[in-house]
């Protein structure tokens, strides 16, 4: 999914995933039970980048911490609506598989940072 030099562009690699995301689902024939766990996951797994986004622009550290907390949020919801799509597109598992380990990621990372935001506040 990312080549190392993007490995910790945060910004590329959280961009990178939603376009994935959303070409993935593109790719999907749309079925009245599938509809709207493709909608969930684009709008989790695009969030993912905004928030980011939004915190590399904030106002102040603790408005900083919060836009990195919810991109953690929404690479934890991600992590759902992949599993949920999983179970209904058996045939696209291992597609799944990998984006869910992406997300995985993501929550990891921002985990960290939000930890170290509260410790920092902490000292």
């Amino acid at each position: 999914m990312n080549d190392s030099s993007n490995k910790f562009d945060l910004e590329e690699r959280s961009a990178k995933f939603g376009e994935e995301i959303v070409k993935f689902c593109t790719q999907i024939k749309t079925q009245s039970i599938i509809e709207p766990l493709l909608k969930q996951l684009i709008r989790s797994a695009t969030s993912i980048g905004a928030n980011y986004m939004e915190a590399v622009n904030a106002s102040s550290k603790k408005d900083f911490r919060n836009k990195i907390f919810i991109s953690k949020k929404e690479a934890n919801e991600t992590k759902h609506w992949l599993r949920m799509l999983s179970s209904a597109l058996p045939d696209r598992k291992e597609t799944l598989r990998v984006f869910w380990q992406e997300a995985h990621e993501f929550v990891l990372i921002f985990g960290k940072i939000t930890s170290s935001c509260d410790n920092k506040n902490k000292n």
